[in-house]
């Protein structure tokens, strides 16, 4: 079996035009013709206008392989199509239990037009199992085909890394599987192509669904134990930091800081993991131990700034606090699952009048979904606040001076500085 010429000759269509979904669009449409397909009609006229609101791709890159690619919300354009790359969310519910739905609708979406010998590979973070005993059947009732006769299927996690512009989606070694040794070689190879970094082929589907959900999962537990640190020294009067700092000098420890868990993955993809654990019988206490603590974070910082108010005879009823940054992570516009939120909430019920300012975000489209009280750069006007809260390490926030914080503070300024990005804050974390 000649890969190069198997792959040589598939049509491709990306399924999903997210923070996952359109920087792999851009690395195919690099080699083949690709389709993107988003069910946001809004979303598929700006990226045919070259315009990315996630900021992953520029419009210089988009027409870069403008001849390569093509946009659309139109379910017959795709029909053509024999390999399917499904990128779309997989978030959690109100109650923490993975939520599969766009998953679900996809899958019918491709069944409705699925054809023999055609490939669908899942990108999407879900727990094992997913792709074989959820999306399958529903590809095989769309369909009226048969799975691994009629149509074949592969996984692939995603590991982007929303706002990083060194680690791009070709850089970063990809994990590959198939639902027959076959199939497993023609996606290793077609991904093969296209990732600079090199390719890891998994023996299955669940062995590659697997490993992504257990990456974020780690990052989560060991950040819990960092935040835990933290609680733990902050009662102590112990900075965190300088602690940290001295235990790297031994060459085996792992180095993290304290922080918020937010994000589409970290904060989500370990109730994946629990949740099919506990259906199973099983009670993941330190998966969940973590979780409880990182979801505390917010109300922790929060109610750390009212102390801190109060301590340096700040009122807390009708004062004025100002949060920088509401952005999950560092530079970058994406508000998915953000725990700034938690902090705001916290404060509000003390009766603190809260502002929210982030220059990577476009406030009048980002408050129609949250109610927080977005305002334009607080260092060109005239109100003053009892607080300042540095939530987000936005390169902006990191060129500010002591100067500029007492030009907007009340008397002398409380800075609570949650990055380790303030000179001199009255608290950090």
């Amino acid at each position: 079996m000649n890969i190069n010429e198997i792959i040589k000759g598939k049509k491709i269509v990306i399924i999903g035009l997210g923070y996952v979904g359109l920087p792999l669009l851009h690395a195919f449409a690099g080699k083949y013709k690709v389709i993107g397909f988003d069910i946001n009609e809004s979303r598929v006229k700006e990226l045919n206008d070259g315009f990315d609101r996630t900021l992953e791709i520029s419009e210089s890159q988009l027409n870069d392989v403008k001849n390569s690619l093509s946009f659309t919300h139109d379910v017959e354009d795709i029909r053509k199509s024999n390999v399917y790359i499904v990128t779309v969310p997989t978030p959690i519910d109100s109650s923490n239990r993975p939520d599969l739905s766009p998953l679900i609708k996809s899958s019918r979406l491709i069944g409705t037009i699925l054809k023999k010998e055609d490939i669908v590979i899942y990108e999407s973070t879900v727990y094992p199992g997913v792709t074989e005993e959820v999306c399958v059947p529903e590809l095989e009732r769309s369909s009226n085909l048969e799975f691994n006769k009629d149509f074949y299927c592969g996984y692939s996690p995603e590991r982007i890394n929303p706002g990083d512009k060194e680690h791009t989606v070709t850089k970063i070694l990809k994990v590959t599987s198939g639902s027959t040794p076959e199939i497993a070689d023609i996606v290793d190879g077609l991904y093969k192509s296209i990732i600079t970094a090199g390719t890891h082929k998994a023996s299955s589907i669940k062995i590659a669904e697997a490993s992504k959900v257990i990456e974020n999962t780690q990052r989560d537990v060991n950040i819990a134990l960092i935040n835990e640190l933290a609680l733990i020294f902050d009662t102590m009067g112990i900075d965190t930091n300088e602690v940290i700092n001295a235990a790297a000098t031994k060459w085996n420890f792992i180095k993290l800081t304290p922080g918020l868990v937010g994000g589409h993955c970290i904060g989500v993809d370990p109730y994946y993991l629990t949740y099919k654990a506990e259906e199973l019988g099983y009670k993941p206490n330190l998966i969940l131990g973590a979780r409880q603590i990182n979801n505390g974070m917010g109300k922790y910082i929060a109610n750390q700034t009212v102390k801190t108010m109060i301590f340096n005879n700040k009122k807390i009823k009708d004062s004025n606090v100002l949060i920088l940054g509401i952005t999950f992570k560092e530079d970058c516009p994406d508000m998915r699952n953000t725990k700034v939120i938690d902090i705001i909430v916290e404060l509000k019920t003390f009766g603190c009048n809260v502002d929210v300012y982030d220059p990577w975000i476009n406030r009048h489209e980002e408050k129609k979904s949250y109610k927080h009280g977005f305002i334009d750069n607080p260092f060109e006007n005239k109100k003053k606040y009892h607080s300042i809260i540095v939530a987000v390490a936005h390169r902006q926030f990191k060129k500010l001076s002591q100067v500029d914080y007492e030009s907007i503070s009340i008397e002398e300024p409380v800075i609570m500085d949650i990055k380790g990005i303030v000179e001199k804050p009255t608290w950090k974390l």
